[in-house]
C-alpha cells in the first residue's frame, strides 16, 4: 500500500506569515510536494506559478470565486438567479488554475478562448481539480420551500461546467459543508446529498470532496461512509473535530487509523491539510513528520 500524499491548505496554513507567496514557500520547505488555495485570485497567476515552482510545489485545488461576500455569498452553484455569475467565476477559476498552459482553451458557446500571453509553469500543469462552491440558502428563504428549486439549479450549472473542465481534463468537486458549526446555510451538507446529485448529473469529471471535519459533524459512522463513497472521491481534506486543529490535536477523530483506512481502501488522491494551527505552523506539523517517518514519502508521480 502506497503512503498517502498531503497537501498544505495555504488558506489556513501558516497564518503567520504575510501572504500567499511566502506560504507556499513555507509550505515546501516544510515537506509539501503539494499545495491547495482557495480563492487565489488575488496573485497574479504568473506570479502565484512562478512561487509554487521554486517551492517544489504543485497546486492541486482551487475553488470558484465565492460571490459577493459582502452580501453573504458564499459560492454560486446553486443559487438562483446567479447562473450567469457561476459560469463567469467558473471561467475565472479555470484560467487562474490549468489555464496557464500555453494552448488555447474553449468555452462552450464561445469557442477558443486565448490565454493573454501567460508563461506556461509546471507547477500549474497538473491542477487536479476545482471545488464547485454550492454556496447558501438566499436570505430570507425558507430551506425546504426553495431546495428542488436550489437543486435544479445546481444541476444545470454542473452539466455546464462538466463540459467546461472536460476541455481542460480537470475534476469538478462538490464538498458537502456542515450546517451544524460551520455555515448553518449552506445548500450542500451531508455525503448523501452531494452523491444524489452527482448520480443525476453522470458525468464522469465531477467527483466528491471529502472533508472530514465536515462529515463527523454531520453523520459520523466516518468508516461506513469512507468505504462507501471513496470510489467517487477525488479529494480528501482533514482537520480534528470539533476544535478544527491539527490531526494530532485533541478531539473526536482517531487520525492514524483514520489514516490507516484511506491507504488500505487504495485511496490515491491527495489529503488536504485543512486545519487551524494551535500554534506555530511548523511546529505543529510534527504529526506528518512521524508519518512521513514511518510511512515513508511517495514517489514522484505515484
Amino acid at each position: 500500500m502506497a503512503p498517502l500524499r498531503f497537501s498544505a491548505n495555504l488558506s489556513w496554513l501558516f497564518p503567520e506569515l504575510p501572504g500567499l507567496l511566502a506560504r507556499l514557500q513555507a509550505a515546501g520547505s516544510s515537506g509539501f510536494e503539494a499545495a491547495e488555495v482557495a480563492w487565489p485570485y488575488a496573485e497574479p497567476p504568473e506570479a502565484l506559478a512562478r512561487a509554487a515552482q521554486e517551492a517544489g510545489l504543485r497546486l492541486v485545488l482551487i475553488n470558484t470565486p465565492p460571490g459577493d461576500q459582502e452580501k453573504g455569498e458564499m459560492g454560486l452553484g446553486a443559487v438562483p438567479g446567479r447562473q450567469a455569475a457561476f459560469r463567469e467565476g467558473l471561467e475565472q477559476a479555470v484560467r487562474s488554475g490549468h489555464c496557464l498552459m500555453g494552448r488555447r482553451y474553449s468555452i462552450p458557446g464561445k469557442g477558443a478562448v486565448a490565454r493573454g500571453g501567460l508563461v506556461c509553469s509546471a507547477a500549474f500543469l497538473r491542477l487536479e481539480g476545482i471545488h464547485l462552491m454550492a454556496g447558501r440558502v438566499p436570505q430570507g428563504a425558507d430551506p425546504a420551500a426553495i431546495k428542488a428549486e436550489m437543486e435544479t439549479v445546481f444541476l444545470e450549472n454542473l452539466r455546464h461546467a462538466a463540459g467546461v473542465l472536460a476541455q481542460e481534463d480537470l475534476v469538478g468537486l462538490l464538498e458537502p459543508i456542515n450546517t451544524r458549526i460551520t455555515d448553518p446555510q449552506y445548500f450542500l451538507d451531508t455525503p448523501q446529498q452531494a452523491a444524489a446529485i452527482l448520480q443525476k448529473v453522470g458525468r464522469p469529471n465531477l467527483q466528491l470532496q471529502m472533508d472530514i471535519f465536515h462529515w463527523q459533524i454531520m453523520d459520523g459512522n466516518l468508516t461506513g461512509n469512507i468505504r462507501e463513497f471513496l470510489p467517487i472521491v477525488g479529494h480528501v481534506q482533514v482537520a480534528q473535530v470539533p476544535g478544527r486543529g491539527e490531526p494530532s490535536s485533541p478531539g473526536e477523530l482517531n487520525f492514524p487509523y483514520l489514516f490507516q483506512l484511506l491507504e488500505d481502501e487504495g485511496y490515491k488522491g491527495f489529503v488536504g491539510c485543512e486545519y487551524r494551527p494551535q500554534g506555530d505552523t511548523v511546529e505543529g506539523l510534527s504529526w506528518l513528520r512521524s508519518y512521513w517517518d514511518r510511512r515513508g514519502h511517495p514517489e514522484a508521480g505515484q
